[in-house]
């Protein structure tokens, strides 16, 4: 197994954990709820794609290859033992550069509540501690104000503008990067969250 994988990340009532197979039906009425919420931020693909969309259990299968092979941690988001979102770690790179990019989205219904910041803080921390990673870094569409909300509250620096970073809905689109190094939470990203957040 890769290094920090599996894993199952706790803090209160919100877990991060490996998504499986049996997350199906849940994912997909989430997703489903939520198409006007998330679509605008959702990344697409530059090139036409060809057949059949995969299955969800195909998705699955392709996520856990990558996080055995130590490139991706898939995480699903639950919020009292029931999935509301997904957290991936990807891009990880080791060698003199130890970093990974961050993503993530929940459902509307749950958006507000610190559940994002709380998932994002743990995921940094195992990062940091697990894998051992340098810098984690995060990169969302100017237009993105709830997200953009995720990093202020943790304190994620602002690195400036990625021009045509990401291709969504069609297009290829600017995105602001923003970044934590482990010298910048001695602590760890959680505690401070728990401090900023009373």
């Amino acid at each position: 197994m890769a290094p920090g994988w599996p894993a199952v990340l706790v803090e209160d009532n919100v877990r991060l954990r490996p998504l499986r197979r049996r997350d199906q039906d849940t994912w997909m009425a989430l997703r489903a709820q939520n198409a006007s919420w998330l679509e605008p931020w959702d990344a697409t693909s530059p090139i036409p794609v060809t057949g059949p969309r995969p299955s969800f259990g195909t998705f699955v299968r392709s996520l856990s290859a990558q996080a055995r092979a130590g490139v991706t941690l898939p995480f699903a988001i639950d919020l009292d033992r029931r999935l509301v979102g997904q957290l991936t770690v990807s891009s990880i790179t080791y060698g003199s550069l130890r970093s990974a990019a961050v993503g993530y989205w929940v459902s509307e219904h749950v958006a507000g509540l610190g559940i994002t910041p709380t998932a994002v803080a743990l995921a940094t921390d195992h990062c940091f501690d697990a894998l051992q990673l340098h810098r984690v870094e995060i990169n969302i569409r100017p237009e993105n104000g709830p997200s953009l909300r995720v990093v202020e509250k943790l304190g994620f620096r602002d690195e400036g503008l990625r021009e045509r970073y990401l291709h969504i809905q069609d297009r290829w689109c600017d995105h602001r990067s923003f970044a934590l190094t482990v010298e910048d939470v001695p602590g760890g990203l959680l505690a401070r969250w728990r401090t900023r957040n009373g």
